[in-house]
């Protein structure tokens, strides 16, 4: 029988509902910081009520770290109920906006590109030739989007964090 703490690492997902209050986002992250688990990604939101916060959190580990780390959360005094999605079938997605130049050459090629990618051309400055890209979805397209506009000049990227919902009627 192989020990838990032996389990390979891998990409957990975690919703964790809190008080919607000022400095549980630092208490959160801290207590990941000092259990020695990275977040890959966070995004913090309003939910259906004005009082709840959810922060949906990717971070990598083995399932016996992450389980200690679920447990010190429960003990925080602003967590509500956390969520443990990593084996669950999930809805999932990403934002990012990626500034290109865009110059009379290469501009139509990265428009192309974008709508193969179901992207949206968010904005396009002719003056200084840059244009914003929008692309929603799913980190492996994401990836992939940014991989295929490699060979263009990005000037700036800024991703979101991971959103996510269990598919179905359960309530999480």
């Amino acid at each position: 029988m192989q020990n838990d703490h032996q389990t390979p690492e891998r990409k957990h997902t975690i919703s964790v509902m809190v008080e919607n209050r000022p400095g549980v986002l630092a208490r959160i992250s801290g207590l990941f910081a000092r259990r020695g688990f990275n977040i890959n990604s966070l995004a913090v939101s309003a939910t259906e009520r004005d009082d709840i916060s959810r922060m949906t959190i990717v971070s990598t580990g083995n399932d016996a770290h992450l389980m200690q780390v679920i447990k010190q959360l429960n003990k925080l005094i602003d967590v509500i109920q956390i969520f443990d999605h990593t084996e669950e079938d999930l809805i999932e997605r990403e934002i990012a906006l990626v500034k290109l130049r865009a110059t009379l050459e290469n501009r139509s090629e990265i428009m192309q590109l974008a709508q193969v990618f179901h992207a949206e051309v968010a904005s396009i400055s002719p003056s200084d030739e840059t244009m914003i890209v929008e692309i929603t979805g799913e980190e492996e397209k994401i990836e992939a989007f940014l991989e295929t506009l490699s060979k263009f000049e990005i000037l700036e990227l800024v991703r979101t964090g991971r959103i996510a919902l269990v598919r179905g009627a359960k309530i999480t």
